[in-house]
């Protein structure tokens, strides 16, 4: 038609320069390559450092867990108590325990076994915590005078240091806790001009342990106090015998610094089954426990 313009279409073509997709193959190759280069170097690293460091790299890689160490040092039974326990309670905890390093400082109130707890003490201090009681809440245990301290003095001994070591064993790893502190002294030990002098050394002895142990302590949720006392026993002939101690009182805050209630530590199961291996006697145990829970809970 006349007038009628023809219309121009116009076709825009993109080019994209380049190679195109080559993959990513290139990408896992270059990872590889780094990978082994790094692990060339850390072995070259390892090759020139000191005997020294050799073994405690290789004491790192192969450190038992405290599942091993537990039944190294406590037994089978105990170990399998603490560890049914925790899977009652807490089931992951008792799968950490596997991956847990034997170094790691121990939190005596969270083994939750009052077993446990007892064979971890006799394994710290032996026959040198004295009046040991064992409850839901914690334990208390006294530590005589003279294994601490010079007769009639504040000042330390030989056995000093070795002792409060020990203690410092008990109490470092704690958490959410409360240690308790009882500084006594006997008059009895005592010279006629010392006797005066009974409670500043009760008070000094106490300063001294105290200051160690929180020195030591790895969390700041443990609390930490002390009280001191003189019992006069050198008139009394029943006794006359008796000397001073230091008791230690370690107890559970009611409340974990998280909020959580606290685990108590428990001592559920029975004595065992002589015709029963160690293993069948903890899950005929466990069952009865959970029995007599039932039956418990519905009354």
């Amino acid at each position: 038609m006349a007038g009628k313009e023809k219309q121009m279409i116009v076709i825009k073509k993109i080019t994209v320069a380049g190679a195109g997709h080559h993959g990513g193959s290139w990408k896992v190759a270059l990872a590889d390559f780094m990978t082994a280069l790094m692990a060339f170097f850390l072995v070259m690293w390892l090759l020139g450092q000191s005997e020294e460091t050799k073994k405690a790299v290789s004491d790192y890689f192969s450190t038992p867990s405290v599942i091993e160490y537990n039944f190294k040092n406590y037994g089978a039974q105990i170990t399998l108590e603490k560890l049914f326990l925790d899977l009652v309670n807490e089931p992951m905890k008792a799968f950490e325990s596997f991956m847990e390093p034997m170094d790691k400082t121990p939190n005596l109130l969270d083994m939750g076994s009052a077993k446990v707890v007892a064979a971890f003490l006799a394994d710290q201090l032996g026959e040198e915590a004295q009046n040991v009681k064992i409850d839901r809440e914690g334990l208390d245990f006294d530590i005589p005078e003279n294994l601490l301290f010079e007769k009639g003095t504040a000042k330390p001994n030989s056995g000093f240091i070795e002792i409060v070591e020990k203690i410092k064993g008990i109490t470092t790893g704690l958490e959410d806790a409360v240690i308790t502190l009882k500084s006594v002294v006997a008059t009895g030990t005592l010279d006629e001009d010392q006797e005066k002098m009974a409670m500043p050394i009760a008070q000094e002895r106490l300063d001294l342990i105290s200051n160690k142990i929180k020195a030591s302590l790895e969390h700041t949720s443990v609390d930490i106090s002390g009280s001191t006392s003189v019992v006069n026993t050198k008139n009394d002939p029943k006794s006359a015998k008796k000397i001073g101690f230091v008791r230690l009182s370690v107890k559970q805050k009611e409340f974990k610094s998280n909020g959580q209630k606290q685990r108590k530590i428990e001592t559920v199961f029975g004595d065992p089954k002589a015709e029963l291996d160690v293993y069948d006697n903890f899950v005929n145990q466990l069952a009865n426990k959970k029995t007599k829970a039932a039956k418990k809970a519905k009354e």
